[in-house]
């Protein structure tokens, strides 16, 4: 997207510009108060090339000066080693946000780090170390200005977090690919009790989580909510089965009832597939609906970010103030290095 540039003028002239075009009597009107905006991206950097890039692309993101960014996780291709040197210098490049940052986890670096080609992890232990690289201090965001956020810290899960930004309630949350983290691991034919174990207890935090943020938006009377994750527990790229996604059903149906019974909007920002999408997967006629066994919600508008090979962009959102207007409208910016 072309940005125009615009001279700036000193102030006394702005007023004294403005008192001999405002007609006799009358008040020239304010200039309309900027908006807020914020950037999402995710699936980023994935290979050599893209690492390079991405500290130019963090910068390019600064200038535009978006409220936050959120980062929806993946923050490595799913086929190099999930070492803490790596992990560690994504959070260096993380720290020149120069606005706050929300980071919530993906499957490639600690769910999916079981395979060779990752360097044959225990991917609860890549779990461990991306918390602990990325989590420093709960209840904080990451970047150079940072902020309060709200973090299911007594649950053990400082990932989880709300927040709120002009009569939106916001969610990031730590859902991921491979089945929540649920696919079974090198040389095994199922999950194990590990496994299983460690994503319903990060589920209960995530429902937690989400389930606050609208009853959060409700006391308040918010005009949307917002929820951030990695998963595409919609992928509109491939054939769903139940057994590939069989882990998200109770976010999913979660998602259904809040949403249904919220009078605002509600959208869900996600990365995992790589393709810029927005839709509406629980709609009226859905495939996803007889998947998941539910019923569908008309108040829910997803939006995929581009990833992969498909970063070229970051996905710039811009909060509405006019009723006529949707609450949250979004528009990709191409990156310029």
């Amino acid at each position: 997207m072309q940005r125009l540039a615009y001279a700036v003028l000193p102030a006394t002239v702005v007023a004294l510009t403005a008192a001999v075009l405002a007609p006799s009597g009358a008040v020239a009107d304010p200039a309309p108060a900027k908006k807020d905006h914020f950037a999402v991206i995710g699936d980023v950097p994935y290979g050599a090339d893209q690492i390079a890039r991405f500290p130019a692309w963090v910068q390019e993101i600064n200038a535009a000066n978006p409220e936050f960014t959120v980062h929806v996780g993946d923050i490595k291709n799913g086929s190099t080693v999930c070492s803490d040197a790596y992990i560690t210098s994504i959070r260096t490049v993380f720290d020149t946000f120069a606005n706050p940052l929300v980071y919530t986890p993906g499957d490639n670096e600690w769910t999916d780090c079981h395979r060779a080609n990752n360097g044959s992890y225990d991917p609860l232990d890549r779990l461990a170390f991306v918390k602990s690289t990325f989590y420093p201090t709960p209840g904080q965001t990451l970047g150079e200005t940072t902020r309060k956020v709200t973090a299911d810290t007594s649950a053990g899960y400082p990932e989880n977090v709300r927040w709120r930004e002009d009569r939106v309630s916001l969610a990031a949350v730590h859902v991921v690919g491979s089945n929540d983290g649920t696919l079974p691991w090198t040389g095994a034919t199922s999950a194990n009790a590990a496994q299983l174990a460690e994503e319903s207890a990060r589920m209960r935090s995530v429902l937690a989580t989400v389930r606050e943020a609208f009853a959060d938006a409700r006391r308040r009377q918010d005009r949307a909510v917002a929820i951030f994750l990695q998963a595409d527990m919609f992928d509109p790229t491939y054939s769903p089965t139940l057994a590939e996604d069989s882990a998200f059903a109770p976010l999913v149906q979660l998602l259904i009832d809040e949403s249904s019974a919220f009078a605002g909007e509600t959208y869900l920002f996600n990365g995992d597939s790589h393709v810029y999408n927005d839709d509406h997967p629980l709609a009226a006629g859905s495939k996803w609906l007889s998947l998941y066994g539910v019923r569908g919600s008309s108040n829910l508008t997803r939006v995929t970010v581009d990833g992969s090979d498909n970063n070229k962009d970051w996905l710039e959102v811009t909060v509405g103030r006019d009723k006529d207007e949707p609450v949250l409208s979004w528009t990709r910016v191409p990156y310029v290095h």
